[in-house]
């Protein structure tokens, strides 16, 4: 009997150890601080990914920009630093111009992934920087410019950007710079609030959630309407790392991917509304163009992306070969 016993307990130590080491564990960072909304829906999916994957797959996140900086994160996945990073497409525009698919989407992940054209953005991030696009998370918000005094317009109704201090970043710099014709200083995100402090900065673009989060909403009191473009937040995964994943853990994380792609998408939908609702409810005033001057502010805005896309892309080896198909996919034109 106590032979039986002991090989008993042999065998379910042995199990056990099996089992753990069956559970494989990647290492996550995030682009913005775990304030913003947009980390806290990353860290959503997270959590729904290690209890769907308990005993399979599992996310270790290291942190944001604390850890590994904005702009170097992209870098850090293509070279296998970390394993996974929730950042914006633009911010490695270098490698993959054809980000602005996403940017000057007029629609969302849901139409996206229906239409095939994440599966396409999926081939072209393994190709060009050797990480795989997991998901499009929280899309389809777009952005607004804010200013911390009343905006002027032209005689033709035009926004006269020509005496703003407008803050930039790769988002919406071809936008601000070839169709507004504004003077942009670049900044990240981390850095706008002592800006705006400090009147380095008068204006910024930014989306439709997360203002009050950063506390621009302290200076920032006019709004400019229509709001354009699209986030373009997104996961990626080194290549390597996600081919040495068992079947099952890449089920697992797709599946979970795809699921987030769609609730975060409704829900910030949702979100977006309640947010530009309790900003105008705290005094922010909107200066909303209209008629023809509204038609060529939101034009402008796709066309420079879109330029912006096909110049950068004529620029790699692949070329144009993806840029009709591109618009068409991430368009419900």
């Amino acid at each position: 009997m106590k032979t039986r016993h002991l090989c008993a307990m042999g065998l379910g130590l042995c199990l056990a150890a099996g089992t753990a080491a069956a559970e494989e564990r990647i290492s996550a960072v995030h682009a913005f601080p775990t304030s913003l909304i947009y980390t806290q829906s990353f860290l959503e999916f997270v959590d729904k990914l290690n209890e769907r994957g308990e005993g399979v797959i599992q996310i270790d996140v290291r942190g944001g920009p604390e850890a590994i900086g904005l702009s170097e994160q992209p870098g850090a996945v293509r070279d296998g630093v970390v394993d996974m990073a929730y950042t914006a497409a633009s911010f490695y525009a270098g490698s993959l111009p054809e980000r602005d698919a996403m940017i000057a989407s007029n629609t969302n992940a849901i139409y996206a992934r229906e239409s095939g054209g994440l599966d396409l953005m999926n081939e072209i991030h393994q190709e060009k920087m050797d990480v795989y696009y997991l998901g499009w998370f929280d899309s389809g918000v777009s952005y607004n410019i804010y200013t911390v005094d009343e905006p002027a317009l032209d005689g033709d109704g035009n926004l006269d950007v020509s005496g703003l201090r407008l803050r930039s970043n790769p988002v919406y710099d071809a936008f601000f710079t070839d169709y507004l014709g504004a003077r942009i200083t670049s900044l990240e995100t981390t850095e706008v609030y002592s800006a705006l402090e400090r009147g380095v900065i008068d204006a910024t673009g930014w989306t439709q959630i997360g203002l009050s989060d950063l506390g621009w909403d302290e200076f920032l009191g006019y709004r400019v309407e229509p709001s354009f473009f699209s986030t373009d937040m997104g996961a990626i995964i080194n290549l390597e790392t996600w081919n040495s994943l068992s079947e099952e853990a890449r089920e697992i994380l797709q599946e979970v991917a795809i699921e987030h792609e769609r609730s975060s998408a409704e829900r910030f939908a949702e979100e977006a509304g309640e947010q530009i609702a309790e900003l105008d409810a705290a005094g922010m005033q909107v200066v909303e163009l209209e008629g023809e001057a509204a038609e060529r502010f939101l034009e402008g805005a796709r066309e420079a992306n879109w330029q912006r896309m096909r110049e950068q892309m004529g620029r790699h080896e692949m070329g144009l070969t993806h840029y009709d198909e591109l618009i068409e996919l991430f368009n419900d034109l």
